[in-house]
C-alpha cells in the first residue's frame, strides 16, 4: 500500500492549495490517486474529486470507531494506488484538552500514514526549525516524515530554511511552494468556495500542478508512501440488509445548492441494496420516479435560493408527495429548504418548500459549530449517534413540531430538528458508519410506507 497525510502545521497554511498540486503532479505521472480527508469537511473532498477524477473519503476518528476508519480507508486503496489523505485544521487540534481524538495526528497514527509536515515560510528563518522542532517532540508517535514550506517568494529562502530545519530536526526538506496568488481559493461563511462555484478552477489545478513538479520532490514522496502491509479486508456492516432493502430507490439532490454528502453515506446505501437516484431541484421540474424516499444533505441553499424559488414546480412537487407521506430525512441546508421561507442577511427573502411550518434566517455569527452527540427517536426506540453542526443560520417555527434530536456537547443538552409525518429533519451531519441502525431504522420506515400504501 502507498500512502501519507499533508498536514498543516495551523489553519490556513495553504495545506488545500499544496494537496491540490501533489494531487495533480502524481496524477500527471500516470498514478491513479485516492483522496481523504481527516474529519467532517465536505468542501476539500469536492476539490480532491475534481483533481484525480476520484471520490474523496471522510476519515473522521470522533464519529467513527477505529477499527471502521482502518476498513473504510482500506477498502479504497489498491495495491499500486497512492493514497493521499489532507489533514484538518493544524497537526494536533482534536476533540478536546484531554483527547486527540478528531485530530490530524490522531487519524496518522490510527492508519500508520507518515506526515507531511506543511508550514507557512513567511517572515522565518531559524524560528521555522523551532516549529518544526516543537512539532516533531510533541508526540513521538506521529511520525513526522518530511516538510514543505509554502509561501516562498525566493528560493534562496526556501534553501535557508531547508538548512536551519534539517540541521535541527531529523527531518527531510521536500520542498516548497512560490508565493502564488493565481493558486489561492475563496472563502465564505463555512469555509472555501465550493469547487463547482469557481470558474477558473482548472486552471488553478493546473496551476498548482505544475508549482509541485517543478518545486516538490516527488520521488521522496513516493518512497515515503510505500508501506509494507496488504490491504485489509473489511465486513460491511449494511451488506446484511441487502436482501431486505433491495431496490429501494432513494432520491438524492445533488447540484450547486446541495453537496454536502459523505461518499461513504452513498456507499452504506449501496451496500444495503438500495439505488440512489440523483436529481437536481435547481434545474428539474419534478422528482424522479418512481422514488421511495428522499435523502436532502446540505451545501448553500440560501445563496441559490431566488433560483430555487424560481422552480416553483419542483417545490410543489416535493411538498405534494411530503405531504402524502413520502420519508424524508434532511440534514442543515436541508432542513432549511423544507421550511417557509429562507432570509439572507441582506434581507432578501426566498419561499422554500413550505412542508415545515418555520423559517430559516441566515446570521451574521456562526450558531452551532462542532462535534455533537444525537439521541434521535426512531421506529420506537431511541438510537445514540454522532454528528457534527456547523451553521450561520437559525430555524424559528410558527407552530409547534414534535422535535427530532435531543443533542448533548460539553455538559450542555438542547433539542433540534423536526419530525413531521415520515420527515426527519435537522442540523447535525451524521456519518452512518458511526451507528448503522440509524441508516437501517430510516429505511424501515420506508418500508413500513410502502406497507402502508399496498
Amino acid at each position: 500500500m502507498n500512502y501519507f497525510m499533508l498536514a498543516g502545521a495551523s489553519s490556513n497554511v495553504g495545506k488545500t492549495t499544496v494537496t491540490m498540486g501533489i494531487m495533480a503532479a502524481f496524477k500527471k505521472r500516470g498514478l491513479r490517486v485516492k483522496p481523504f480527508k481527516t474529519g467532517p469537511d465536505y468542501i476539500d473532498p469536492m476539490f480532491h474529486r475534481f483533481v484525480t477524477g476520484e471520490p474523496s473519503i471522510n476519515l473522521d476518528t470522533w464519529m467513527l470507531d477505529e477499527e471502521t476508519i482502518r476498513g473504510l480507508f482500506s477498502r479504497r486503496l489498491a495495491e499500486k494506488d497512492l493514497g493521499i489523505v489532507e489533514g484538518v485544521m493544524g497537526l494536533y487540534d482534536g476533540h478536546s484538552l484531554e483527547s486527540d481524538v478528531g485530530s490530524s495526528a490522531y487519524l496518522a497514527k490510527t492508519i500508520d500514514a507518515p506526515v507531511i509536515l506543511i508550514i507557512d515560510g513567511r517572515g522565518m528563518a531559524k524560528s521555522a526549525a523551532a516549529m518544526v522542532k516543537g512539532y516533531v517532540d510533541f508526540d513521538p508517535d506521529t511520525k513526522i516524515a518530511g516538510v514543505i514550506i509554502n509561501r516562498i517568494s525566493t528560493e534562496s529562502h526556501y534553501l535557508l530554511l531547508k538548512e536551519m530545519i534539517e540541521a535541527y530536526n531529523d527531518v527531510t526538506c521536500l520542498g516548497y511552494f512560490p508565493n502564488n496568488p493565481d493558486i489561492v481559493m475563496d472563502s465564505r461563511h463555512l469555509g472555501l468556495v465550493p469547487v463547482e462555484e469557481i470558474a477558473d478552477f482548472r486552471d488553478k489545478v493546473d496551476k498548482a500542478g505544475a508549482l509541485a513538479e517543478a518545486h516538490i520532490d516527488l520521488d521522496k514522496l513516493w518512497e515515503i508512501s510505500q508501506h509494507d502491509q496488504e490491504v485489509r479486508a473489511y465486513a460491511d456492516p449494511f451488506a446484511d440488509y441487502a436482501a431486505k432493502y433491495q431496490g429501494l430507490r432513494i432520491g438524492v439532490p445533488k447540484d450547486r445548492a446541495f453537496n454536502f454528502y459523505y461518499d461513504d453515506n452513498f456507499m452504506a446505501l449501496k451496500h444495503a441494496g438500495v439505488e440512489v437516484v440523483p436529481f437536481s431541484p435547481l434545474n428539474d421540474v419534478s422528482l424522479p420516479e418512481p422514488l421511495d424516499g428522499l435523502y436532502i444533505g446540505g451545501g448553500f441553499p440560501e445563496i441559490f435560493g431566488a433560483e430555487l424559488a424560481a422552480n416553483t414546480a419542483m417545490i410543489a412537487d416535493i411538498k405534494s408527495k411530503l405531504e402524502a407521506g413520502l420519508p424524508c430525512y434532511a440534514e442543515c441546508g436541508g432542513l432549511m429548504y423544507l421550511t417557509n421561507s429562507m432570509t439572507l442577511n441582506s434581507g432578501e427573502t426566498n419561499p422554500a418548500v413550505g412542508f415545515f411550518e418555520a423559517d430559516a434566517q441566515m446570521t451574521k455569527r456562526l450558531q452551532r459549530f462542532g462535534y455533537v452527540n444525537i439521541a434521535a427517536y426512531l421506529c420506537g426506540k431511541t438510537i445514540e449517534i454522532r454528528g457534527h453542526e456547523f451553521h450561520h443560520s437559525l430555524v424559528s417555527t410558527t407552530e409547534a413540531l414534535p422535535t427530532a434530536y435531543v443533542i448533548t456537547k460539553k455538559g450542555k443538552t438542547w433539542t433540534c430538528g423536526y419530525r413531521q409525518k415520515n420527515v426527519l429533519a435537522g442540523y447535525p451531519h451524521i456519518h452512518f458508519y458511526s451507528n448503522p441502525l440509524f441508516l437501517t431504522s430510516l429505511l424501515n420506515v420506508v418500508l413500513e410506507h410502502q406497507a402502508g400504501q399496498a
